[in-house]
């Protein structure tokens, strides 16, 4: 067992335990699978406690099966999605009764023998359909970062499913999907300046200098404007922030305009900074902020 999530009953008829010693060292994560009183389970565990809860019959679906396949920024609070028939899960878990075809399921490598989850692409059908909007364009972003994740066979795979529900929020999804992002805020950053009809025409923008070559977030190349979303780690850490002032320095020099957002930065606001920046080297968006 050493920490793993067990079921109760094979523990106990198999004689690894008593009962004495199941109720006082462990404790139930869902009905009849257990772990170690003190361990605070994380999402890898709480995947697997929730396939043994199934019977391992259930299928990995949703954010847990992204996880699996190595996304980031996975919360490990996240509810436990299965493909299963018994539709009363416990608290922490969400079954569904949906179809599966056969290639849109595989074992991973490392994975406890016998646990199914749903491929790259049937991960990406399930989290553009059953997630809210922007946070399944996020989600998805990861995934495609995470997996190479082909959209084009995402969207052929839903023609296979055409009376499932969300598949109106899935296509909208798929046409936003960018691997550039490196975090759910970059996500968040370009759907906002997207929707003010201020798409950025790249992410990950590559400028070489003569010893390092830097990338921005998103942005406008031929127009040299970026926009960069800048989390927390810049404020906690000091070499970082100075290597940021540098980077900042040599790239203004050499003509880049680079919007700075923060958390806390209002959407107007950061519209506005954007587009006034646009405007400065003559490139006329769909949206002018007035």
């Amino acid at each position: 067992m050493e920490g793993q999530p067990f079921i109760g009953s094979e523990a106990l008829a198999a004689g690894r335990l008593n009962r004495h010693g199941l109720r006082t060292h462990y404790r139930a994560a869902y009905p009849d699978v257990y772990v170690p009183g003190e361990v605070s389970l994380r999402l890898g565990e709480r995947t697997i406690a929730a396939w043994l809860w199934s019977g391992r019959r259930g299928i990995v679906a949703g954010a847990a099966a992204a996880a699996l396949h190595g996304t980031r920024w996975v919360d490990d609070d996240v509810p436990v999605e299965l493909v299963h028939a018994n539709p009363r899960s416990p608290g922490g878990v969400i079954s569904r009764r949906e179809t599966l075809l056969d290639d849109e399921v595989q074992t991973l490598t490392g994975q406890d023998s016998g646990m199914l989850v749903t491929t790259p692409e049937r991960t990406a059908f399930d989290i553009g359909r059953h997630e809210r909007p922007r946070p399944a364009v996020a989600r998805l972003d990861a995934l495609a970062r995470a997996t190479r994740l082909d959209v084009a066979a995402v969207a052929a795979l839903a023609l296979r499913h055409p009376r499932m529900r969300g598949l109106r929020q899935l296509e909208w999804a798929l046409s936003l999907v960018d691997r550039g992002a490196e975090s759910p805020r970059e996500t968040y950053l370009r759907l906002l300046l997207t929707d003010a009809g201020l798409p950025p025409e790249r992410t990950q923008i590559p400028v070489p200098t003569a010893d390092v070559t830097y990338y921005l977030d998103m942005g406008w190349p031929d127009v040299m404007v970026a926009a960069e979303y800048d989390g927390e780690h810049h404020q906690v850490d000091s070499l970082q922030w100075r290597k940021d002032i540098i980077r900042l320095e040599r790239l203004a020099r050499m003509g880049w305009i680079v919007i700075r957002v923060v958390a806390g930065d209002h959407a107007p606001e950061i519209v506005r900074r954007v587009c006034q920046a646009l405007q400065s080297r003559d490139y006329r968006p769909a949206f002018i902020v007035r």
